[in-house]
């Protein structure tokens, strides 16, 4: 019996042994199965980040290729004599294009059997250039132009500019020398819908074409439209920029008996006196044909970072794209040189680059103009600048916002975030068709929306963010989009979610109002981590480096601080100069470079162990004030930032930049150069040297803005004309110096707008803002009535725009506000205007039938102040009021 037990108790310990034996081995094989996934998760990690890397070399590999492709037909076809800049082609074989055509993936929708492949080839280019002292005076630095790429011969920009100081931060004393407000509107009465397509039509035709466009040959539109997909077949022959367009046919009356011209603004009638020599042969009824010379956008100076976000990037090629007023400028840093998309019919707001780097998309605002300036995209090629799609013209309600490309499946669909009381956001196949196809749109959010962007891992993912919120939306196979806001538990709710990014394994990255940095897992609405108080204020961009680490900018605290690759700070930051502005969107550039765009509307480049400097310096706000400079090819500027600027167009740079203190509504300089003249809005003007920037004098005149300022041609006298309806005049003394008032001319009813002197400098005219004329002795400020004794007057300068020699600026049913400023050449034989839809025009000079052909010229999308040419009619300068922009043009 005990033995009998005695096994039994052997065999239940042999088998309890055996259940421990497998129990072990279960356990063993759960670690190693663990450890195997953990393994796998961490080698897929790596091949994506491998894939991601590679795909960014053939990216970059391409867009060289067809940059390379672009300026060999150039040259080429320039050294065969049969070719300018701006107009270069190329012909390919059928199997060339073939062989090097871009093919994307295209979005496939559920009840779709049949996609359209599209290509896309790009590059560009822009600059400007400041610093800054200890006095707030910002410096900019000085570059030899090697020649825009829009200008008629390559030569025709390049010039030395004035010396430059050898540190770009110092801005050292140089030695002396002896030497109004309305809403955007645009509209064309010769084209269609913004470029894109007219209703009822299925074209797609350009309203302006850009300075480097390239239009598809005649023909059908389809085939000329995909032939963009071959690298090769980049250029054709450009489209005319400007229109000839017919203008002033508004009601005018002639009366043989006393050689007057009975011109009528808003029923009031104005009576303008004919030149003896055209009272025998003038008629009403002659049609005034535009001028031979024609305009040709050069540099646009300025940035629009003041209220636009995510709108800065560095192409593989090494070029620069932003935007400021209706332009999209393509600036390349290290050849000084610009293009210019302006497809647009009004702000653009947004941008975006697709992931093969070469095309580009932009939205704008709605404006005025219910057909020309409705909210739309518009899909570019960077290379030749051709527009490839149109879409959502008549689907947004105030503007776009935001717009991204997605990136995992190459680029095939862009979604958008409407500006308008929804919010809506959309989705687009934007290679269907020429206005895209739209897969579907639901609201996005009842507050603002800043930011949306496609997940660059996750196929069909869609992150947004703004005003108290943050949401994780995911596209389904059959179109509809569903939203999970991200669930922020009992940590501190920001009023504004403010920037987005993506770590390299997919983690979501938000910056906030509050400068917190928080991680949102993939695939999920949770936090991860979070990191709390980074800056002080609001984050505005969080830019993911190439090696994984990480930077962040503050738009408050102006404070670039680098983290690593777990978002810890590495204790390496810096901070950008305030004169600058706080960061509003931060770019990956060059080797270490980084490119800040700042909230002050300027773009500095650099790095942490170099620190950083402006490339392009912009005004901040309301900008009217401008003067050319006599002798040099320089220009001043003047606007409600306080900022007085002066720049060179030669070297395309600023000469200097000095804060004033007080809001400038103009500025003018003196005869000879030496002085600059600023009016502010408070009736206060001063005067300052014009090399040393040192304020020479000042005084006040009445409490009203300052209008227009005006020397007389012998320098003696200046005339200053105010919103208080009075006209100033003064006596100058000691080299521009002193001066000593004579008196004021009283006799306006409203306020003045414009003064001109004559050649003599023994009258003077002027201009009201209810559409007067008057004429003045400036030595007594008497008013002289017997106008028609002046009618065989010669004047110095022709910037009234109310004047026999300007009746055919005026278009039909204008407001007498409408033309806000026109300058006449130094050889009299053009003049140019800038009124109040963004529109610059030119006309023959003198403009004295009211039926008078011109050409129009867009980029502005605010009310152009002011036009001015340069001292030797090369250029004519053009100021945007609320766009903030400066525009320098070539004539041809």
């Amino acid at each position: 019996m005990m033995k009998l037990n005695g096994i039994s108790e052997k065999s239940a310990g042999n088998n309890h042994t055996g259940r421990l034996h497998v129990h072990y081995k279960s356990d063993d094989m759960d670690e190693m199965l663990e450890a195997e996934g953990g393994g796998l998760a961490a080698r897929v990690g790596a091949l994506e980040r491998r894939s991601l890397e590679q795909g960014e070399q053939l990216l970059c590999l391409r867009s060289s290729l067809a940059d390379a492709l672009r300026r060999l037909s150039q040259l080429e076809t320039s050294r065969n004599g049969t070719h300018t800049p701006n107009t270069p082609t190329r012909s390919t074989t059928p199997s060339q294009s073939k062989d090097l055509r871009i093919k994307q993936p295209a979005y496939r929708s559920p009840d779709s059997t049949s996609h359209v492949n599209r290509d896309s080839s790009r590059r560009t280019t822009v600059h400007g250039m400041p610093n800054n002292s200890a006095l707030t005076q910002r410096r900019g630095v000085h570059y030899q132009s090697t020649g825009s790429l829009q200008s008629e011969s390559p030569n025709s920009s390049s010039s030395l500019s004035p010396a430059p100081s050898p540190s770009p931060r110092a801005t050292p004393q140089p030695q002396l020398s002896a030497h109004r407000s309305r809403n955007n509107s645009t509209s064309s009465n010769q084209s269609n819908f913004g470029g894109g397509i007219s209703p009822g039509s299925g074209n797609l035709t350009k309203r302006w074409s850009s300075t480097g466009d390239f239009n598809a040959p005649q023909g059908g539109i389809a085939n000329n439209r995909f032939s963009t997909k071959s690298l090769l077949n980049l250029y054709s022959k450009p489209s005319q920029n400007g229109p000839t367009l017919k203008h002033g046919t508004h009601t005018c009356q002639y009366n043989d008996d006393d050689g007057t011209v009975r011109m009528f603004l808003r029923g009031r009638p104005i009576v303008l006196h004919a030149p003896s020599a055209v009272l025998d042969t003038y008629d009403l009824n002659k049609v005034a044909p535009p001028p031979h010379t024609k305009l040709k956008l050069d540099w646009v100076y300025g940035y629009r970072g003041k209220d636009c976000r995510s709108n800065l990037y560095l192409l593989p090629t090494g070029e620069m794209v932003y935007f400021v007023a209706s332009v999209v400028v393509l600036f390349n840093v290290d050849e000084q040189c610009q293009r210019h998309y302006i497809g647009h019919t009004d702000d653009v707001k947004c941008l975006a680059i697709h992931p093969n780097k070469l095309v580009v998309a932009t939205g704008q605002c709605a404006g005025h103009d219910r057909v020309d300036a409705r909210p739309h995209i518009r899909i570019w090629n960077s290379v030749s600048l051709a527009t490839l799609a149109v879409i959502g013209a008549s689907e947004m309600e105030r503007g776009v916002c935001c717009i991204s490309f997605s990136r995992a499946d190459g680029g095939t669909l862009l979604c958008a975030v409407d500006q308008g009381n929804e919010h809506n956001i959309s989705v687009w196949d934007w290679q269907r068709g020429e206005r895209g196809s739209k897969i579907t749109e639901t609201k996005c959010s009842v507050d603002t929306v800043v930011a949306a962007e496609f997940h660059p891992l996750d196929r069909n993912q869609i992150v947004t963010c703004g005003k108290n919120h943050i949401a994780f939306w995911t596209l389904d196979q059959g179109g509809t989009l569903y939203k999970r806001m991200g669930i922020f538990e009992n940590r501190d709710k920001p009023k504004y979610v403010t920037c987005l990014a993506f770590s390299p394994d997919g983690d979501v990255i938000s910056g906030d109002s509050n400068g917190n940095i928080i991680v949102w897992g993939r695939g999920t609405n949770t936090i991860i981590k979070f990191i709390r108080g980074v800056h002080e204020g609001s984050i505005f961009s969080i830019c993911i480096l190439k090696d994984g680490s990480a930077l962040s900018g503050g738009g408050k605290d102006g404070r670039l601080i680098q983290l690593d690759g777990d978002l810890a700070p590495t204790g390496i930051e810096c901070a950008i100069e305030g004169h600058f502005g706080g960061v509003r969107v931060l770019a990956e550039g060059r080797g270490s470079q980084v490119l800040v765009g700042t909230t002050k509307n300027c773009i500095l480049q650099g790095d942490f162990s170099l620190t950083f400097s402006p490339v392009v310096l912009g005004h901040l706000d309301e900008l009217w004030g401008l003067a050319c400079h006599p002798n040099l090819a320089q220009f001043v500027t003047a606007g409600w930032d306080c900022l007085l600027q002066m720049w060179d167009a030669l070297s395309h740079s600023t000469v200097w930049s000095k804060d004033i203190g007080d809001r400038a509504q103009s500025c003018a300089f003196s005869r000879d150069g030496s002085a600059v003249v600023v009016g502010c809005l408070t009736g206060k003007w001063m005067v300052f040297d014009s090399v040393t920037r040192e304020l020479v004098a000042q005084n006040t005149d009445g409490a009203e803005p300052i209008q227009c300022i005006k020397f007389s041609p012998d320098g003696r006298l200046v005339a200053f004309g105010s919103r208080d309806n009075f006209i100033y005049i003064y006596q100058v003394d000691e080299d521009c110096r002193k001066y000593s008032r004579l008196g004021k001319c009283l006799g306006h009813s409203s306020y003045i707008t414009h003064v001109d002197w004559s050649a003599d400098g023994q009258y003077l005219r002027s201009n009201s803002g209810d559409y007067e004329l008057l004429y003045w002795n400036p030595t007594t400020c008497r008013q002289i009535t017997n106008t028609s004794s002046l009618r065989d007057v010669e004047w110095d300068s022709n910037t009234c725009t109310l004047s026999f020699q300007t009746i055919g600026i005026w278009p039909e049913n204008a407001d007498g506000t409408d033309i806000n400023s026109c300058e006449s050449s130094h050889d009299n034989r053009l003049v140019a205007t800038g009124d109040d839809f963004g529109k610059v025009k030119l006309f023959s000079y003198p403009t004295t039938q009211p039926k008078s052909l011109c050409h129009q010229y867009g980029g502005h999308s605010s009310h152009v102040t002011s036009v001015s040419f340069l001292h030797d009619d090369t250029r004519l300068v053009s100021t945007g009021g609320m766009d903030t922009s400066v525009m320098q043009w070539s004539l041809e």
